[in-house]
């Protein structure tokens, strides 16, 4: 009984303060901001579909150096010509690389690329970069240069007198074209350079690629043959398999051996794929 006296007070005294109610707006979820570009599926790509995203990392999945790995280029045919290409494999030996476009500005060969516009990694170590342009018909390569003006290997410094189509646009199944850039006076390492790059590009199909994180419905095959002309040395030949993708660009490759004359090599020195 005393306890039931005692609670009657406290139950009394909640009811006489009652907590006046706040009038608060709704939640409100912020605005997304729009996406830079958005892929329509067309089968092609275009100028706008290919912008180079300064600061914003990309990963790729990469063999390491010195191993080599088979590779399938076809895949298996689909309907309508397309093709479905599975390199969705978990090798234990893979290792991540992260590279992202810059800006060409500030970097110390800036002055020797008045057309260029933005540097990638040449290589996955980031010690040399391609610069590169781009125009509402190409994607140009301009050249090449060391990461820094005086490293421990010596200076690198590459120049085309003009530069090198990597791609057209649109990018399409059927496409074709051969570009040459010449180099005089150029820097290999700290040593004299000069020569006569050329690229074979050819667009030869459309179909769907699955990698090991990611599936792609509509990704073109481009194969390049890459023939490098030094005016001392030995000319080496290379060629390469690339998938691009709408808005995402390049998400694998492979790059054979030196020497490989097959196009529809099965061996490859490196391959690369995007993946986390």
């Amino acid at each position: 009984m005393r306890k039931g006296w005692i609670l009657l007070p406290l139950l009394a005294a909640c009811s006489e303060n009652e907590t006046p109610v706040r009038d608060k707006p709704p939640y409100q979820a912020p605005e997304l901001a729009p996406l830079a570009c958005v892929p329509n599926l067309d089968g092609k790509i275009d100028a706008s579909e290919l912008n180079a995203a300064f600061d914003v990392p990309v990963s790729y999945l990469v063999s390491p150096p010195g191993e080599e790995r088979a590779v399938d280029l076809e895949g298996k045919p689909g309907p309508d010509g397309t093709f479905l290409v599975t390199w969705d494999a978990d090798f234990a030996t893979d290792r991540t690389a992260r590279i992202s476009a810059q800006p060409l500005g500030g970097q110390w060969f800036a002055s020797a690329f008045p057309e260029g516009q933005f540097v990638v990694p040449f290589d996955l170590g980031a010690t040399t970069f391609s610069i590169y342009g781009r125009t509402e018909s190409a994607l140009l390569l301009w050249g090449v240069a060391s990461a820094e003006e005086n490293p421990p290997e010596g200076k690198t410094l590459l120049v085309y007198t003009t530069p090198i189509t990597l791609y057209q646009f649109p990018i399409a199944p059927g496409g074709f074209w051969v570009s040459t850039g010449e180099v005089k006076n150029g820097m290999v390492r700290g040593l004299a350079y000069a020569g006569q790059d050329t690229y074979e590009t050819k667009v030869d199909g459309l179909g769907e690629l699955r990698l090991p994180d990611l599936a792609f419905t509509q990704a073109l095959r481009v194969r390049t043959r890459v023939v490098l002309q030094p005016a001392v040395g030995a000319t080496v030949i290379t060629r390469q398999t690339s998938f691009l993708v709408e808005c995402f660009g390049e998400v694998a490759r492979a790059t054979s051996r030196q020497g490989e004359e097959d196009e529809k090599f099965n061996t490859a020195a490196e391959v690369r794929r995007l993946g986390l």
